[in-house]
């Protein structure tokens, strides 16, 4: 009776030891989205073409501002001129802008908002909302600058001025950097 009772408990510790184990390996291969990192790829729709695309593969070698974004987002509306601003007067030297969409719908209101704006850079549209759970965002608007070889730069949540002197010094500073 005995030892039946202590064969369980070393068959419980050993699954909990077993367990542990798994756990600390899968968290060792999970890592945070956060300045310095390699940012995750994802694979979403192209609005100007109806492709799925991929992050990594689109953009590999660029210096590029991923901007996580909605329509119905008031901070996304104030800061989506200064993207384009920025895009405007650094795009000629390399400098990339993908602004991914969260909006649920279809992409009516989204091709609205782009025509609104004027925007010229890249648009996708992740009706999923899965780049959120892929970037770890806490909310709209949130971008991440990558330098050339994908590590993200700078993240910024919240509305931002990505046309302002220091953002843009920094983005030349990126693309003067001639790393792969």
């Amino acid at each position: 009776m005995m030892s039946k009772q202590w064969m369980a408990v070393g068959l419980l510790v050993a699954g909990l030891g077993l367990g542990g184990f798994a756990l600390a390996r899968a968290g060792r291969a999970i890592t945070g989205v956060e300045v310095g990192n390699a940012a995750p790829d994802y694979r979403t729709v192209d609005l100007a073409t109806g492709d799925s695309v991929s992050l990594h593969e689109r953009y590999r070698g660029s210096v590029t501002l991923v901007n996580i974004w909605a329509t119905w987002c008031a901070p996304c509306r104030e800061e989506m001129p200064a993207m384009q601003a920025a895009y405007d007067s650094l795009r000629g030297q390399g400098f990339r802008v993908v602004a991914v969409s969260i909006d649920q719908s279809d992409s009516t209101a989204v091709r609205a908002f782009i025509e609104e704006f004027g925007l010229t850079f890249d648009i996708l549209h992740d009706r999923t909302g899965g780049i959120q759970r892929t970037y770890q965002t806490t909310g709209v608007p949130e971008s991440f600058l990558l330098d050339r070889e994908g590590r993200i730069v700078r993240r910024v949540i919240g509305a931002h001025d990505w046309s302002s002197g220091v953002n843009r010094d920094l983005v030349r500073r990126l693309l003067a950097d001639g790393g792969a």
